[in-house]
């Protein structure tokens, strides 16, 4: 059974006992960095913030467990840090989620509890970016065109989507240039080999202005 080491949570704190609590979350937060980095892109600061993270917590909890009135005081704050911050994807909300929890169970003393549930954790994390799990078996990509305001884009890309592409839907319609021109992203599953062909075709169309194909889909890795 996982005991906590802080016998004593409302009164004095020995100075091995947050020692001990200190190092470990420093530990657990490298280590919940290190599979981050393993298994996702990643910037520097958000891998110091992770490998920090952990530790923040865990002091900040191990200060106010017991009060009421503080408590929720510190849950506003971590709910103001989260809407001021930059909006990522899935994977860095898991790691987010999982160094806070990790800080929340050292936090109340349970170092045993916290270390098992990382090994566990990042060795499922690892497994599960290093196979197939979860990838889609289609290739979608992002495509954008750029077309005067006077051409009829409902139907005017039929006869290319049925030629070049397994898959076609429009997503989305914008205007730009100051209303004179329409930007369409569309996305598409193009059939092999045809990515060149597929753009000549629809340049003919749109009268040679820009497109853009991309297989960077923003909002795939989004809850």
């Amino acid at each position: 059974m996982f005991k906590s080491i802080l016998s004593d949570v409302t009164g004095t704190l020995a100075i091995s006992d947050g020692l001990i609590c200190i190092i470990s979350s420093l530990v657990l937060g490298i280590i919940i960095a290190f599979v981050h980095m393993h298994s996702q892109r990643y910037t520097k600061n958000f891998i110091i913030s992770l490998a920090l993270l952990p530790v923040l917590v865990q002091v900040v909890i191990m200060m106010v467990n017991g009060n009421l009135g503080t408590s929720i005081a510190v849950m506003g704050a971590f709910s103001l840090i989260r809407f001021r911050s930059v909006p990522g994807t899935s994977r860095e909300l898991i790691s987010v989620f999982f160094a806070m929890a990790v800080g929340l169970a050292i936090g109340m003393g349970h170092v045993m509890y916290a270390s098992t549930f990382t090994v566990i954790l990042s060795a499922v994390l690892i497994i599960m970016s290093k196979t197939t799990f979860g990838e889609s078996k289609k290739h979608y990509q992002k495509l954008k065109v750029l077309i005067p305001e006077n051409l009829d884009y409902n139907h005017v890309f039929d006869d290319v989507f049925s030629k070049y592409t397994n898959q076609s839907r429009l997503d989305k319609i914008k205007t730009t240039n100051m209303g004179s021109m329409f930007e369409l992203t569309y996305i598409v599953i193009l059939k092999d080999g045809n990515d060149k062909h597929f753009i000549d075709d629809l340049r003919c169309l749109n009268g040679n202005l820009t497109i853009t194909l991309s297989s960077n889909l923003e909002n795939i890795n989004e809850l």
